[in-house]
C-alpha cells in the first residue's frame, strides 16, 4: 500500500485493482505496459474494474504486527525442531515435563554432547533468546492496541480467543459494515468450501484459503480448544466431530467463530455464552499487562477472613453479566427465540442458566472446561 499512500494526495480517487479477477476478465495474448494501462482505463471508465478494499494506516499497522508475531512463532518452532533433531539423531530422550520449560532448557545447556552438536545446540539457544526478546516487544505493542480497542475486548469473550487472535481478527475484518453478511466475512478469510457447479451437478471441495493466512491459522488454532467448551459452540464442535471427523469440526468451528464475531462487532455485544471465570481471567491478565494495575479484592487488611463454606477455603465465581460489568464491557442482550431454540437443540439449558448466577465454590476446585480460554 506504499504506492497508494504516495499517489493518493495527487488524485481525486485511487482504485486498487484485484489482479486475479482483472486477469480473468481481461486476459490478453499480447501483454505490454501500454496494453495493460489501456485495459485498466477502459474497465475503470465502464465501472467494471474489480477493486479491493484499501485499509487505513492504523489497520495496516495492526496487520503488520499480527504478521510479524506469526512469523516469530514460525521461526521459534523451526529452531525448536532443530534442537529436537540434534537430540533425536543422538538418541537422547528429552526430560519429563517438556524440553522448553525452564528446567528443560537448563538440561539442554548441560547435557553431554560432542563439540559439533554442542555448537549447534548453543547457536539454536541463542536464536531462541533473541526471538524471545523480539516477541516481547511485539507483544507489548499488540497488548497496548488491544486494551485500547473495545472491539478486541468484545472478541476476547469468545472461547479460544486470546488478545493475539482477537487483535489479528479485528485487523482483518476492520470495518465489518463492508461485509453485507457474516458469510461474506467467512469467505473473505477463506473459510468457505470451494464450489464447482455445472447444470444440475454441484461439487463442494476444500476451503478456498483466500485472504489472510495468518488470521485463518490463528482461528484454526483457537477452534482446537472449543471442543472442551460446555456451551453451544462446544456442543456444535462435538456433534460435528462425531458425525464427520475432527478436522472438519475444527474448520467449521473456525468459520462459526468468524460468523459470531461479525455479529458481536456489528451489534457491539459480547459473546452470550462465555465461561465467566475464564473470561474474567483473560481480560484481567490483559489489563495487568497493559497497565500494570491489579484490582484490589479479598478481605481488607487487618480483618480475619471468614470461610463462606463449612468445608473451608472458598472463592466466588461471578455471573457473566457481573464479569462484563467489572471489566467495562457491555452486558448481554436477552436471548432471542432463535437463541433459545439453539440452546434447546444442543441441550445446554442448565449451562446457560448457570451463567446468570453467582456462586461460591471450594478453593482449588476445577471449573467446567478446564483448559479452555
Amino acid at each position: 500500500m506504499g504506492f497508494v499512500r504516495l499517489v493518493e494526495s495527487h488524485a481525486a480517487k485511487v482504485t486498487v485493482s484485484n489482479p486475479m479477477k482483472t486477469k480473468a476478465i481481461a486476459e490478453a495474448s499480447i501483454k505490454t505496459d501500454k496494453v495493460d494501462a489501456k485495459v485498466l482505463a477502459q474497465l475503470l471508465r465502464c465501472d467494471y474494474l474489480p477493486s479491493v478494499w484499501t485499509p487505513m494506516p492504523s489497520i495496516e499497522n495492526s496487520h503488520a504486527l499480527a504478521a510479524r508475531r506469526t512469523a516469530l512463532v514460525g521461526q521459534r518452532t523451526a529452531i525448536r525442531n532443530r534442537i529436537h533433531a540434534v537430540l533425536t539423531r543422538r538418541i537422547i530422550a528429552a526430560p519429563t515435563g517438556g524440553l522448553f520449560t525452564d528446567a528443560g532448557l537448563a538440561w539442554v545447556r548441560e547435557v553431554p554432547l560432542d563439540p559439533l552438536d554442542r555448537s549447534l545446540i548453543d547457536a539454536a539457544l541463542m536464536l531462541l533468546e533473541a526471538l524471545a526478546r523480539q516477541s516481547e516487544v511485539i507483544d507489548a505493542l499488540i497488548i497496548r492496541d488491544s486494551y485500547d480497542d473495545p472491539a478486541i475486548l468484545l472478541l476476547m469473550t469468545l472461547p479460544g480467543l486470546d488478545y493475539t487472535t482477537a487483535h489479528a481478527l479485528k485487523a482483518t475484518l476492520a470495518d465489518v459494515s463492508r461485509f453485507p453478511n457474516p458469510d461474506k466475512a467467512a469467505s473473505y478469510l477463506g473459510l468457505v468450501p470451494s464450489v464447482k457447479q455445472s447444470a444440475d451437478k454441484c461439487y463442494h471441495g476444500p476451503i478456498t484459503k483466500a485472504g489472510s493466512s495468518q488470521t485463518r491459522w490463528l482461528l484454526i488454532q483457537a477452534a482446537q480448544s472449543v471442543g472442551r467448551n460446555p456451551g453451544p459452540l462446544g456442543a456444535f464442535f462435538r456433534k460435528l466431530e462425531k458425525k464427520r471427523n475432527r478436522n472438519v469440526a475444527v474448520v467449521a468451528t473456525a468459520r462459526k467463530l468468524v460468523t459470531i464475531a461479525w455479529y458481536m462487532i456489528k451489534n457491539q455485544e459480547p459473546y452470550r455464552y462465555a465461561l465467566p471465570e475464564r473470561t474474567e481471567s483473560k481480560l484481567a491478565k490483559l489489563r495487568v499487562r497493559a497497565t500494570g494495575e491489579k484490582r484490589k479484592g479479598g478481605t481488607p487488611k487487618g480483618t480475619k477472613a471468614q470461610a463462606k463454606l463449612e468445608t473451608g477455603g472458598s472463592r466466588k465465581i461471578h455471573s457473566l453479566d457481573e464479569v462484563y460489568t467489572r471489566q467495562g464491557i457491555p452486558i448481554r442482550q436477552p436471548l432471542t427465540e432463535g437463541d433459545k431454540r439453539t440452546v434447546r437443540e444442543f441441550g445446554v439449558e442448565d449451562f446457560v442458566t448457570e451463567l446468570d448466577q453467582s456462586r461460591i465454590v471450594p478453593r482449588g476446585k476445577a471449573t467446567p472446561a478446564t483448559g479452555c480460554v
